[in-house]
C-alpha cells in the first residue's frame, strides 16, 4: 500500500516516522507534498521517501491519503482532487471538518476517515482518536489503527465523540503544559531555583501520570495516598477545591469541544 500525505507538517512526518519505525510501510511506499518544497526536500532525504510534484500526481499514486493541510485549505485541496480520490482512501487529520464536509468534498465513492491526533504523537506518545465514514470498511480502520497507534494510543469512536476527544485529547496538551509552568512557579514563588522548580514539576506530572496507567487505579484513590488526614496535601487540595480547579478544567474541555463544533459547522 502507497500512503500519500498531502501537507507535511511536523504532525505528518512523526506519523511517518512512526509508521516506518513500526514498519508499517516501506520509505519507498510513502509519498508526500507540501507547499514549502525547500524544507521537504531535506526531510524527505532524511526519511528516504519520495515526494510528488503536484497534488493530483500524489493522489494518483496513492492507496491511502492522509490530508496534514491547515483545517481553511482542507476542503478546497480535496475539491481539486476529486476526481482523482475515487475509490480511494483518506484520513484527514483536520480539526473540525466532519466526516459530511469531508465527503462531500471528496466523492460518495471515496472512503473516509476523519481522526483526531495531538501533539505528543510527535514524541510517540499521541492519543487519536478516529471515526469512519459511512464507506469506510473494516480494512479500512485497521490501517488507521496501524498508522495512529505507531506514535502512541489510538481509539476507534463515533463521530459524535469526535468534538468531545478535540476537547480532551486534541487540546489537552496546553491544558497540562500550563498546569506545569503553574506547578514550577508556585515552587518559585516559594524559593525554589526556577530551574529546579520546572524539573520537578515536569517529573511530578511524569511520575504522576504514570502511576495512573501503571497502577490502573483510579485518580482518585491514588490521591487518597498522597492526602493523609490533617496534613500539607489536604490544605493544598482545600484550596483547590475552593478555587474551582475540577470544575475549571471541565469547564475547559467543554469550551474547545464547543468551538470545535462551531468551526465544524464553517
Amino acid at each position: 500500500m502507497v500512503f500519500g500525505f498531502l501537507g507535511f507538517g511536523k504532525l505528518a512526518s512523526a506519523l511517518v516516522e512512526g509508521m516506518l519505525e513500526a514498519n508499517c510501510c516501506a520509505a519507498d511506499e510513502v509519498l508526500v507534498i507540501n507547499r514549502h518544497p525547500e524544507d521537504l526536500v531535506r526531510r524527505a532525504d532524511k526519511l528516504g521517501i519520495r515526494l510528488a510534484s503536484r497534488p493530483r500526481q500524489l493522489v494518483q499514486q496513492s492507496d491511502a491519503i492522509i490530508v496534514g493541510t491547515k483545517p481553511a485549505d482542507c476542503l478546497q485541496l480535496l475539491r481539486e482532487v476529486r476526481p482523482y480520490l475515487d475509490g480511494k482512501l483518506l484520513i484527514s487529520v483536520a480539526a473540525g471538518i466532519s466526516l459530511d464536509s469531508l465527503q462531500t468534498a471528496a466523492g460518495h465513492r471515496t472512503r473516509v476517515i476523519r481522526a483526531m491526533p495531538n501533539t505528543p504523537s510527535l514524541i510517540r506518545q499521541g492519543a487519536t482518536a478516529y471515526a469512519l465514514g459511512d464507506h469506510a470498511t473494516a480494512k479500512d480502520a485497521e490501517t488507521a489503527e496501524h498508522i495512529f497507534s505507531s506514535v502512541g494510543l489510538a481509539f476507534r469512536v463515533k463521530e459524535i465523540a469526535i468534538d468531545a476527544v478535540t476537547g480532551l485529547s486534541g487540546s489537552g496538551p496546553a491544558y497540562v503544559f500550563t498546569f506545569i509552568e503553574a506547578l514550577a512557579d508556585g515552587g518559585v514563588m516559594m524559593g525554589l531555583p526556577r530551574e529546579i522548580a520546572l524539573q520537578l514539576a515536569i517529573q511530578t506530572v511524569l511520575g504522576s501520570a504514570q502511576m495512573v496507567r501503571d497502577t490502573q487505579q483510579h485518580p482518585a484513590l491514588l490521591r487518597e495516598m498522597v492526602a493523609s488526614p490533617g496534613g500539607t496535601t489536604m490544605a493544598a487540595i482545600e484550596t483547590l477545591e475552593m478555587r474551582g480547579l475540577r470544575y475549571t478544567i471541565m469547564a475547559a474541555v467543554r469550551a474547545a469541544a464547543d468551538r470545535a463544533r462551531e468551526l465544524g459547522k464553517g
